[in-house]
């Protein structure tokens, strides 16, 4: 990667020196000649230098542009590389770790129920950060189809709480749910709207206070309805609200190695309620917890779309 960079760099000092020093001269000189030179003789070559500083400018711009993308570009790769490897690694470990155990301690009952439970864990773990890596890289190359139809805002409700439930067992929280009176509909992706919701309270049992105290609010407004997630945990500073939902970012890595994802939570959360031409929010400051906030359309429960594939601009 140093080298790499080390390369940009040496193609940039290259351009400076052989094209923009000389192309500033030749254009001053131009400037020079077609100001004050004779009107017939000089005023011809003026125009030309001019014109020729005007595209090596525009050229050297535009090499510019393709090796800073390139360099990004390069730097994006090497970062994907290295936090994939840092999450891949992380459960592939424990189940070596499990099954040296399973090998050692044979005819002991209990360590041999425990490893066999760990290795379930954390192969499903494993299982679930491949599944999120892959859905992720649909969505980027915008081959991920949602089947976008009219949905039961309880039904969502229902589905997303159940894969909760085992999250809430491995760790005490209190979790409450608020939903309105009355069913109300979207038009939504079930399975990819349920995979948003349960996202951000996965993130909000994972930051949450000790112990996380959690609520699912549903409101239902005449054109709108939101999904709100709210946690106790330490909060975010508004120059965090944003960046959050960038792939891979962790407002503290610190924080992150003692707490297991991917860091591609927010940003599915993101790119899925695009999808669904709504809007994902965030209220949150430091000491006072988050609230985080999918807004969708509502919509009558005879109104209804098909299938319709990804853009990646929705």
């Amino acid at each position: 990667m140093a080298s790499r960079e080390l390369g940009y760099r040496r193609i940039v000092i290259l351009l400076v020196s052989l094209i923009v020093v000389p192309t500033a001269l030749l254009l001053t000189v131009g400037a020079v000649m077609l100001f004050l030179g004779e009107l017939q003789a000089n005023l011809l070559m003026g125009i030309l230098v001019v014109s020729f500083s005007g595209a090596s400018v525009t050229g050297v711009i535009l090499v510019w542009v393709v090796v800073r993308r390139e360099a990004n570009l390069s730097r994006l790769q090497s970062d994907f590389v290295s936090k994939v490897s840092h999450e891949l690694r992380t459960p592939l470990t424990s189940i070596r770790l499990f099954a040296e155990t399973l090998a050692l301690r044979r005819g002991d009952l209990e360590a041999e129920d425990k490893c066999i439970e760990g290795l379930a864990r954390e192969s499903m773990r494993l299982q679930e950060l491949i599944d999120r890596l892959l859905d992720w890289g649909r969505m980027e190359s915008g081959r991920k189809e949602f089947s976008i139809e009219v949905t039961s805002v309880r039904d969502v409700v229902a589905k997303t709480t159940a894969a909760f439930a085992p999250v809430l067992d491995r760790r005490r929280a209190e979790f409450r749910v608020d939903l309105p009176e009355e069913d109300v509909f979207v038009d939504a992706d079930r399975a990819a709207l349920c995979d948003a919701l349960l996202n951000l309270l996965t993130n909000a049992i994972k930051y949450g206070g000790d112990p996380p105290e959690i609520e699912l609010i549903v409101r239902a407004e005449p054109s709108e309805v939101s999904f709100m997630v709210k946690d106790n945990g330490q909060g975010l500073e508004k120059r965090e609200h944003s960046r959050i939902f960038e792939k891979f970012y962790r407002v503290d890595d610190r924080l992150s190695r003692d707490r297991e994802g991917s860091g591609l939570g927010l940003a599915i959360v993101k790119h899925v309620v695009r999808a669904h031409r709504g809007r994902v929010e965030v209220e949150s400051a430091p000491g006072r917890g988050s609230t985080f906030m999918v807004v969708l359309s509502r919509v009558l429960p005879t109104e209804g779309h098909g299938p319709t594939k990804d853009d990646g601009d929705a």
